[in-house]
This record gives C-alpha cells, structure tokens and sequence, in this order.
C-alpha cells in the first residue's frame, strides 16, 4: 500500500492516464449523449417535416387567392359588380288587357252620362236683420244626353232632380261645366227634359227597346251616386222584374197618388244615380234610372222608369214643356187587389175572370161618364187590346192616344160584357 499527497496524485494523473470520473459525472455525460442524439435524429427527419409544413402553406395561400378573386376582379376597371339582389328569386307579371261585354256597353254609353246640380235660391237672417236672398246648391243627380238638335243638347233625368231650381248647372266627363234651361217636367212620371250649348257634347245615348228585356237579363246603372265626387260611376245587375207598379206619394201628404210604372233591378241605385242610365249589354239606353226601396231589411231593390214608357213623355216635353195626358175620368184598382169574396159578390165576375181594372170612381160631366161607365164596372179590353193590370191601361192610353182620339172599351158589369165608346179630352179640363 502506497501513499501520495495531493501533488502528487495530481502530477501523476496527467502524466499516465484520463482521471477517474466520479458516478455523478458520467449520468451527465450520458444523458448529454442522449439529447446530442435526440437532436439529431430531429434534423434528420426535419427536411420531410419542413416539406409538409411549406406545401400545407402553399395549399391555403392557393385558397385564400381563389377566394378573394371575385372582389378582385370586381374592383378592376371595366367590370361591374352584382347586387345579392339579384340573386333573390324574380317575380313574374304578365300584362292581360281584358274585355268584356259590360266594358263595351259602358264604353259606348257612360259619355253620354252627365252630372246636374240643382241650384236653389236661400233667405237669410230675418226679425233682427234685413233678410238676405242667396243662391246655393240644393243637389245633384245625373242625366243622359239623347239627342243634339243644332246648337242644343237635350238632357232626360227626373223631376225630383230639378225640381224648384233657381239654376241648373250640369257638368260633362270631363270636367267642364255649362248653365243648363228647363225645358220641362212632369211630376207624375218623376221626367223631366233640360237643355245646355252642344259646343262640348260629343256622345249622345242610343234609345233601346225596353219591351224585349228579359227577367235575368244583364243590365248597368250608370251615375253619379252620393254626388259628382263619384262621377260616371258603374254598377251592374239584371232585371229582376217588369212591369212593377211601385206606389208613390207626389205631394208628400201620406196618401198614395200615383202608380208609377218601373222596372225592377238589383243593380245599385242610390242617391245621385236619379235620372241616370240603364243601359244593356248592347250599350242601349233601357231605362231612366228613378228610385230604390230604402229600408235596412232591403237591399238590392232599384227601380227605373222603362224608356218605352218615358219616350213619349220625353217627346212631349221637349214640344210643349208639359204634358198634357188625354184622360177618361175615372180612378181605378188592379183586379188582383181585390179581395176573391168581393169579386164574386161585388163584382160578380165569372170565374174565369181573374184579372182586369176596376172603375172605382167615376168624375161627373167626364168623358167616362158621358160613355156610361159606372161604379164597380171590370175593364177588360181597349181597343181590342186586352188589359189585365192599371198599368196596361195606362200604357195603352198615354202611349197610344190623345187628347180628342175616341177610344172603345170593354167592361164587365154583373157578370155581363158591356161595350162603351168614349172621347179623351185634357186632364186639365176636369
């Protein structure tokens, strides 16, 4: 066994050999071995991971290119950029200009449809103040032009409509407006004729036969409901019956003095259609447009003077600006409002008898009375014709006859036929 000192020990180490290392210091060599080698085994395989990583790069940077090139393109000069609007689904119109035979009529007719208003003079103040007269407008309703007659138009409407005007004003459809004359008016036929300048009159109405229309038939109401703010306006119907006999009240004491003949529509007529048009499918004037039944449990119930039974009224006014109705003298009932128990006990009709006109009254020193006609006799023909209802009668004997025409009539009297003969003379005469 030897000993050295530290010197020596030191010196004889370099000299002769590597010096011993401890446990501590060879795990540290070892575990730098070991990361010397793990590093680079990393660099090794780094040349595929750097690839993968740069071609993954590449790929999104391709994407995001592709992406972008619209707004790109879009941004270059030359080219135009599309809305997201256009994207949205388009919506498909198609333009059908349609035609019918309620336009053609109302094309052909509504021209010759006009405004009237009724102009009416006013006092004012009075017991403290001087009373002052002043004009306004009383109401309107509408007309049909029917004829031109040089350098003047003729105007058909209603009675009620120009009745106690100081001034008739009536406006055409376009607007313009001219002072319009009375040329006549018959209270018990709600008729009445007017006349303005034909300068601005460019359609007149064409007169139709109001005798050939049919129940069921089409027919229009042309007017001016509520007033001219609603000018020309149009409704359409049919003709729900004729020949009705509507009871009217002409001086508005309650009692019933007039059966006014008209025919029966559901075509709206209100307040301002009066002495409008009803016209056909043939654009056709058929009717004068007069009333309706107002009552909140009535609808659809108008009514117009038939213009087979206006025209010759209309005639007759426009010569004379009155009519002078040839008259027998007598009042009258509808057989069919009598009751079956006086027919046969009164009247003493034979049963096959059903229909016909009563002579209530008969007027002393009248044509009827002169003839012989008496009290409770049955009419059952005029000239030949057969008469059922009033209205018949009335038919026959304005329509046909005037004043100084003789006139032969048939009448059950007892259950027997009695011929009498007559001559009308003037209503006002009686």
């Amino acid at each position: 066994m030897s000993y050295f000192s530290d010197d020596d020990k030191r010196e004889n180490l370099s000299e002769n050999s590597e010096p011993e290392k401890s446990p501590l210091q060879e795990r540290l060599e070892q575990d730098e071995q070991e990361r010397k080698s793990t590093r680079l085994k990393k660099r090794s395989g780094g040349k595929g991971g750097y690839f993968f990583s740069g071609l993954v790069g590449v790929i999104i940077g391709a994407l995001l290119v592709w992406l972008m090139m619209p707004s790109l393109v879009n941004q270059m000069p030359g080219t135009t950029t599309k809305s997201s609007s256009d994207n949205k689904p388009e919506i498909n119109q198609v333009a059908t200009e349609v035609t019918t035979d309620v336009i053609k009529a109302v094309d052909k007719a509504s021209a010759a449809v006009v405004g009237i208003t009724n102009i009416q003079e006013v006092t004012n103040g009075g017991f403290w103040s001087q009373p002052t007269t002043t004009t306004q407008e009383a109401g309107s309703g509408s007309g049909v032009v029917y004829k031109i007659d040089g350098d003047k138009a003729f105007i058909v409407t209603n009675n009620h409509v120009i009745e106690g005007a100081k001034q008739l004003e009536v406006t055409m459809q376009d607007g313009t407006k001219e002072a319009a004359q009375l040329v006549g008016s018959d209270v018990w036929t709600d008729l009445a004729v007017i006349s303005i300048s034909s300068k601005n009159v460019k359609t007149v109405a064409t007169f139709g036969n109001s005798d050939v229309l049919k129940q069921g038939e089409t027919v229009i109401a042309i007017g001016n409901p509520l007033g001219l703010e609603f000018y020309g306006s149009v409704t359409t119907g049919v003709v729900s019956g004729k020949d009705r006999s509507v009871p009217v009240d002409l001086n508005g004491d309650g009692s019933v003095d007039w059966q006014q003949e008209v025919l029966q529509t559901d075509a709206a007529i209100n307040p301002g259609n009066s002495g409008g048009a009803l016209v056909n499918l043939a654009g056709e004037l058929v009717g004068i447009n007069s009333m309706k039944i107002a009552q909140s449990s009535v609808e659809g119930l108008g009514f117009s003077i038939p213009i087979n039974s206006a025209i010759p009224i209309i005639t007759e006014l426009e010569k004379t600006g009155e009519m002078k109705r040839p008259t027998m003298g007598i009042s009258l009932a509808d057989v069919t409002d009598v009751p079956a128990f006086y027919q046969q006990q009164t009247l003493r009709l034979p049963e096959e008898v059903t229909t016909g006109v009563v002579i209530t009254d008969v007027i002393a020193n009248s044509p009827a009375a002169k003839a012989g006609a008496k009290q409770f006799d049955v009419i059952v023909e005029m000239d030949g014709e057969k008469i059922e209802t009033s209205i018949d009668l009335r038919k026959h004997l304005y329509n046909e006859k005037k004043t100084g025409d003789s006139l032969t009539m048939k009448v059950y009297r007892q259950g027997k036929l009695v011929e009498l003969k007559l001559t009308l003379t003037n209503s006002d005469t009686l």
